[in-house]
């Protein structure tokens, strides 16, 4: 579960997206292939095809592409040196314009999933390996499977971590399994234990412990909650794909994965009940404190929309797993739940109706912002905690931002601003600001080594001013009526290359060069190696691109 900001009053928990290497997907690359993608440039004209940009596929050569990777699995383990205990997990499979193929691995030892030992291979057309990039570079060997301390006191630690950040519940969620931690320092055996419940403002809990089972020694923690007329709060009057049943029409749009909208009527257990309406006329534009109001849901449907035809059109991605199946949205969650949140358990973007039951999170770059958390987490899966929690959170404000800019919708134009439409704090001030993250009062501009003991909403600061930096440059400018004045550490001038290409190269960083384990550093290393991969080393992109984290004192 990642919520939109943090809460002052609430412990700042450590939370991650570490995906058990359990299940087992299937993808694949031989049909139904689309052209690469070509983003249009700043200035409206549409650049040249980037041969290492992602291809489209369908669903179906996706299927087929994962599933050659699974068959050849375990030969790739052994030819980049795994241990025989050692077993790799398809995750995803990208394929570039190019030929080659980057394919992300979970790990398993000795049938054990392997937390922080994820991993993508390299290959050219030909199959040629081009090379390993890995979240950790410690081997993977434990003297003993037999842990020294019993699941019952793993699962007591949980639960009092659980209570502190608000929960009521004096048990786990399910009995603590068995892992391999690999995360941090030396790979141990260790236990995973869940505990659910409530946070102290609402927030479902879904709080995942990692315990060394010889110590009993707490080695992590972190969180696993990331065409009708819609008269909408922040966006306007809007078209909305809906569905007519019989003679009622449903928030549902078969169009895009089979998103549906759901009405949680103020409660913060189960789906809700999905929008239906008689007219295809979809809220008043006015938010309301009645739990029947369809404006925050007219929102909600929007912002899906308009991301999922975000990363479709921009970056051939079809949906949040890239798989062509939707989330779905859940709105009036809790009484005056002052927040939004994405969750991996439910594959779904949740709302709450803000201060009064009359201020609805659903603006477009929260939309995106939360179904972003989706991505990452079906990518990367930036551990959200220290530096990757920043990079993680990081990643969502600048793909929310993508999507505003990418509606080109007059009532909310494109802007650098985080929740400005919101007003969460009820004086009109944005939660972020992109080009200054400091102007919060909380934000990092630039990155220290003590910028990964902040909150994670706090030191994605200086991913944000980067992404600034490297889209619009250094100075004082003004952007669809934004006025703006992005200093640098280093007291350079930096020339941004234009929003589209930054967007290209944070994504295919992201999706091919980043692991669970990323930090600052690493994502300079990674997004060089997007810039080179798309424009060429030594280009105008891959200077900039170092020039922006060095104004942001990443080197």
């Amino acid at each position: 579960m990642t919520p939109l900001y943090a809460r002052h009053k609430r412990t700042t928990l450590a939370i991650a997206t570490v995906v058990a290497a359990g299940a087992l997907l299937t993808t694949g690359l031989t049909t139904g292939i689309a052209s690469a993608q070509t983003p249009a440039s700043s200035t409206g004209r549409t650049a040249k095809p980037l041969a290492a940009a992602p291809l489209a596929l369908s669903a179906t050569a996706r299927t087929s592409l994962i599933k050659e990777a699974q068959a050849s699995a375990p030969e790739t383990a052994r030819a980049i040196g795994l241990g025989a205990k050692e077993q790799l997990v398809v995750r995803d499979v990208v394929k570039d314009a190019d030929g080659t193929v980057h394919t992300r691995y979970e790990r398993t030892y000795a049938g054990l999933p392997v937390l922080g030992g994820d991993l993508v291979v390299h290959e050219s057309k030909s199959g040629t390996p081009q090379g390993v990039t890995r979240a950790t570079n410690a081997s993977i060997k434990v003297a003993s499977l037999k842990p020294q301390i019993s699941a019952a006191k793993a699962e007591k630690q949980a639960v009092k971590a659980a209570q502190s950040a608000g929960s009521a519940r004096t048990a786990a969620s399910g009995a603590a399994r068995k892992v391999i931690w690999a995360g941090s320092g030396t790979p141990v055996l260790a236990y995973e234990t869940v505990v659910g419940g409530l946070q102290d403002d609402g927030t479902p809990n879904e709080l995942h412990v990692i315990t060394d089972a010889a110590t009993g020694k707490k080695l992590f923690e972190y969180q696993g909650i990331e065409t009708g007329t819609g008269k909408t709060l922040y966006s306007g009057t809007v078209t909305l794909n809906t569905t007519l049943s019989g003679s009622t029409y449903q928030l549902y749009d078969t169009t895009r994965g089979g998103h549906k909208t759901y009405n949680m009527k103020h409660r913060s257990g189960g789906n809700g009940t999905l929008f239906t309406d008689a007219d295809d006329v979809w809220g008043t534009g006015t938010a309301s404190s009645s739990t029947s109001d369809q404006t925050a849901a007219a929102d909600a449907a929007y912002g899906a929309q308009v991301t999922w035809d975000f990363y479709k059109n921009t970056f051939g991605r079809n949906g949040i797993k890239n798989d062509g199946t939707a989330a779905y949205s859940r709105v009036h969650y809790g009484n005056q739940y002052v927040n939004a949140f994405w969750s991996d358990s439910c594959f779904c973007m949740t709302y709450g109706d803000g201060s009064g039951n009359t201020h609805p999170l659903t603006s477009l770059d929260v939309a995106g912002h939360e179904m972003s958390h989706g991505v990452t987490s079906n990518t990367a899966g930036l551990n959200y905690s220290g530096e990757s929690g920043g990079l993680n959170e990081a990643t969502s404000d600048i793909f929310g931002t993508g999507v505003e800019f990418s509606a080109n919708n007059a009532s909310d134009p494109g802007d650098y601003l985080i929740g400005e439409k919101i007003d969460i704090f009820g004086n009109g001030s944005p939660l972020r600001y992109m080009d200054k993250p400091s102007k919060d009062g909380s934000s990092a501009d630039y990155w220290s080594s003590s910028v990964g003991s902040l909150d994670v909403h706090y030191s994605s600061g200086v991913a944000n001013h980067f992404f600034y930096l490297l889209s619009e440059g250094s100075g004082s400018k003004t952007i669809n009526g934004v006025t703006y004045n992005s200093p640098t550490y280093n007291g350079s001038t930096v020339t941004g290359i234009g929003r589209a290409k930054a967007l290209q190269i944070w994504y295919k960083a992201l999706t091919t060069y980043m692991t669970s384990t990323t930090n600052y550093a690493g994502a300079r290393t990674a997004t060089l190696s997007a810039a080179s991969a798309l424009y060429g080393s030594g280009s105008a992109e891959y200077n900039a691109v170092a020039a922006a984290w060095s104004a942001v004192n990443v080197n």
